[in-house]
């Protein structure tokens, strides 16, 4: 996916380059910090907690430097199925290869001293940012509370109050990220915005409506998968299956007369059409593949390794 300034062909001596990975618990509000960051909607976002399956890069550049931000799953405390453990193995990962490690908190949870991610972030010393998000929820006073909190826990990380949804405190964060990115070339073309393809963002979006418009169970239980993604200069063809748990699944994600399943399909294809620029047409169906969520061969088939 590409963003509208261009390449730059010649690199300046003084260009930075790094991965900031943006870790922290489901909910905090990592995926909407990345789109405000990125200045696109590259993550989906829900109220619902465990959205985010993936990780996902996004890249801002600049002339003289490029960020490649990785929004990542919310840690699962306590994983019911492979695929909560394999979202959390992502989490290690990103805590392995960052250049900078951006740790989003938020003021109604209480993060624990043996949360892993403490653990890496004591260890990224002054490359850490503690950054505490939905500042436009508590006072001022309580701000500064967190700010000393955290200073006495982890005292060479830098702190910062912002709120992602608001846009409050984003630009001294990028100057704050700015200052700890390594001088480097760029990683990737300047006139991309993320290393995921097209499709890779339509399984999402439908995913994405699925958990807008369900409750409980069926929003976790489902799984998109592209088969098919035909491109013309006017019309792209897409088709897609939703893949559930369990046949009695199948009914409720459909409705009466196929009305869910319609409803799921034109809000993705308007939100498809607003990124691509042009007409959708977007077929979805439903299968089952039994107990997806605890079998390594289908989180394998679905791409979670």
């Amino acid at each position: 996916m590409k963003q509208s300034n261009s390449y730059y062909t010649t690199v300046p001596s003084q260009h930075k380059a790094g991965y900031v990975n943006i870790v922290g618990y489901p909910n905090v509000g990592k995926s909407t910090l990345l789109n405000r960051l990125i200045g696109h909607r590259l993550s989906i976002i829900t109220p619902k907690a465990q959205t985010t399956r993936h990780r996902i890069l996004g890249f801002l550049n600049g002339e003289n430097y490029q960020i490649v931000f990785s929004d990542t799953p919310g840690y699962v405390q306590k994983p019911a199925y492979k695929l909560h453990e394999r979202m959390n193995a992502v989490i290690d990962e990103a805590l392995q290869d960052a250049d900078v490690l951006l740790w989003i908190i938020e003021p109604t949870l209480e993060e624990k001293d043996d949360n892993p991610i403490m653990k890496a972030a004591e260890k990224f010393g002054d490359k850490c940012i503690i950054a505490l998000n939905k500042i436009d929820l508590i006072s001022k006073e309580s701000i500064e509370n967190y700010r000393i909190r955290w200073k006495a826990q982890l005292p060479e990380a830098s702190f910062i109050a912002i709120s992602a949804e608001k846009n409050i405190g984003i630009d001294q964060l990028l100057s704050l990220i700015l200052e700890k990115l390594p001088f480097s070339p760029p990683f990737f073309s300047k006139d991309e915005i993320t290393d995921r393809p097209m499709r890779f963002f339509v399984s999402e979006i439908v995913r994405e409506k699925i958990f807008l418009h369900f409750q409980q169970e069926i929003p976790y239980c489902t799984e998109v998968v592209v088969e098919e993604y035909k491109e013309t200069p006017d019309t792209d063809f897409i088709t897609c299956t939703i893949y559930v748990e369990r046949e009695s699944q199948k009914p409720i994600l459909i409705g009466k007369a196929g009305s869910a399943l319609t409803k799921i399909g034109k809000d993705a294809r308007l939100h498809i059409e607003a990124i691509t620029g042009k007409k959708a047409v977007l077929k979805l169906r439903v299968k089952v593949k039994e107990k997806w969520r605890s079998r390594s061969g289908a989180l394998r088939q679905f791409g979670y390794f």
